[in-house]
């Protein structure tokens, strides 16, 4: 039996996709978890063989955070995100951060089920869309201001995503649990990585990389 954890902060989304995943005799939903957070306590817990996880969960319990963390200290526990996102930084920062699928919430059942197994089987699953798009990148089909955001830890994406919201320092340092000088810290070094100078050049560059719901 293939021993599943479901993580979004939408009910309804994972009751959906539990009634799909257990449609099939040899897999089960063991726990579910509504932000990154709880999906690192109960993968702790449970020790699933997969987890489905979405990526764009409240501040404070990034998916990609948590993905990136859970990748690491279980790495038994395969994980595969779950994303309206079709878009490369996604993409990249999943697969970075210990991710084995990236999986659309348009996707067909089959397509979620096979990944599913995919990965279990020691394999990998990328959504075709998003292969396409890892295909041209890695191929050079994009400039390199498009593959700047490459540079960022997945700490320091998240911290870029808040202040391009308006959160100041304090703000971010409450919502993510790290004190305001870590949040300086990380803020300093990816205004440097991505040469800002103000706070409009940080705007800027999550608009145009799409980076706001990460």
């Amino acid at each position: 039996m293939i021993r599943i954890v479901l993580a979004d902060d939408h009910e309804i989304v994972r009751s959906g996709f539990k009634m799909i995943l257990e449609q099939e005799s040899d897999l089960t939903v063991i726990a579910e978890a509504a932000d990154g957070t709880q999906a690192y306590a109960v993968v702790a817990r449970e020790r699933p063989d997969v987890l489905l996880m979405d990526i764009s969960m409240p501040p404070g319990q990034s998916g990609l955070v948590a993905c990136e963390q859970i990748a690491r200290d279980f790495p038994e526990t395969r994980i595969i995100i779950l994303t309206m996102f079709a878009e490369p930084e996604y993409l990249f920062y999943t697969l970075r951060g210990g991710a084995s699928g990236y999986v659309l919430k348009n996707s067909t059942s089959d397509e979620l089920i096979g990944s599913v197994r995919a990965v279990v089987e020691g394999g990998s699953y990328i959504h075709p869309k998003m292969a396409a798009l890892l295909t041209k990148q890695l191929t050079g089909g994009n400039t390199k201001d498009d593959r700047s955001y490459q540079q960022l830890s997945n700490r320091e994406l998240e911290i870029l995503q808040l202040l391009a919201k308006g959160y100041t320092n304090r703000e971010i340092s409450e919502l993510i649990f790290l004190s305001v000088k870590t949040v300086e810290a990380h803020r300093a070094k990816l205004y440097k990585k991505l040469d800002f100078k103000t706070r409009a050049d940080l705007v800027s560059y999550a608009l145009r990389h799409k980076l706001f719901d990460v």
